[in-house]
């Protein structure tokens, strides 16, 4: 107990310092996330993962509180996911890439004696999913940290029930960490997480996650890990929607994501990353619920189903404006004229 309130202790103090440290170094490198109205530093992942490995591999290495060898090489993975959003934080890696390499590091992790070949390959997509889809939330400032932490108190709840006690340390270092990243992050953000910090929270929150299902019924473990990650999910689903429907290429980036509609309707930033978080602990909360057997699996759905239909919702706030002429897409409608018109 002593322990784990140290390691917090030391993680959030850790990631405060380093993210106020790399701060500087960014912006002399000019590497900037630059979706927001102004340009802010990216490398603030850097704090996340390296107060993350540190404290929690001193744990390792002291003995005083061991991972264990699953949690040892999940540590490990989430180290090489990370590398790789530092690698497209510096040289702009394409999102399918990250996707590839994210699935490749799940693969190392995901059991599949316990899953089956099946259920390990579906466990590896949803495991790089939710990574990417944690990339997505950096957008506003504090919402990925927000959800992250949210998040990863529901997967170590989850952990302490069934008893692996080197995985719930691992999440509440995580935990801590984002935490004190949020001291930088939150708006008017100083610096994101960038594709380091966020791949890294959303894998090993996802893998995580999988873990503390292992031997329980599928279909059960699929409603209570949606409801984990409900808000990292009903925004890509809102965004692939909402591109899909417009004509515009899935991968470009556009002001389309939940904070961006919530903003529309005339929340402050703050204001539209509170809602979301307080959104993320109510899917949290029915998905520990469920996972400890407090409440039914139907709760779960029901989380999907309003997710769903929220996601639905949202899609009717314009985000979009005119095409520019020269554009991609307004020569593609141009030309269909042209040849409908003969």
């Amino acid at each position: 107990m002593l322990y784990g309130i140290a390691a917090a202790t030391t993680a959030l103090l850790l990631a405060a310092v380093l993210a106020a440290s790399i701060r500087p170094a960014a912006l002399r490198l000019g590497l900037v996330d630059r979706r927001r109205a102004r340009p802010v530093p990216a490398l603030g992942g850097l704090a996340v993962v390296g107060a993350t490995c540190l404290v929690a591999g001193a744990g390792e290495w002291t003995g005083v509180a061991p991972l264990g060898t699953g949690v040892g090489r999940l540590l490990i993975a989430g180290g090489v996911v990370a590398l790789l959003g530092l690698i497209a934080d510096v040289w702009r890696l394409k999102t399918r890439f990250l996707l590839f390499g994210t699935a490749v590091a799940a693969a190392c992790v995901v059991p599949y004696g316990e899953f089956g070949i099946a259920g390990g390959v579906l466990g590896v997509g949803w495991i790089a999913f939710v990574a990417v889809a944690f990339k997505g939330l950096d957008h506003a400032d504090g919402l990925a940290g927000t959800v992250g932490v949210v998040t990863a108190f529901g997967a170590g709840a989850c952990a302490t029930a069934e008893m692996m006690d080197g995985l719930a340390v691992l999440l509440s270092v995580l935990a801590a960490a984002l935490t004190g990243f949020l001291m930088h992050n939150w708006h008017p953000a100083r610096i994101a997480l960038g594709a380091t910090g966020s791949l890294f929270a959303g894998f090993v929150l996802a893998a995580a996650a999988l873990l503390t299902r292992t031997g329980y019924d599928p279909l059960a473990s699929a409603g209570v890990l949606f409801a984990l990650t409900a808000v990292a999910g009903a925004d890509v689903l809102l965004v692939l929607l909402s591109r899909l429907l417009a004509g515009r290429p899935v991968l470009r980036r556009g002001p389309d994501h939940l904070a961006h509609r919530l903003r529309r309707l005339g929340l402050a930033s703050p204001g539209a990353t509170i809602v979301l978080g307080g959104a993320s602990f109510a899917g949290v909360l029915v998905a520990v619920l469920v996972h400890g057997g407090w409440i039914g699996r139907t709760a779960a759905t029901c989380v999907a189903c309003v997710t769903f239909s929220l996601v639905l919702l949202l899609l009717r706030v314009p985000v979009y404006g005119p095409r520019r002429r020269g554009s991609p897409e307004s020569s593609q409608v141009t030309g269909h004229l042209r040849v409908r018109n003969g």
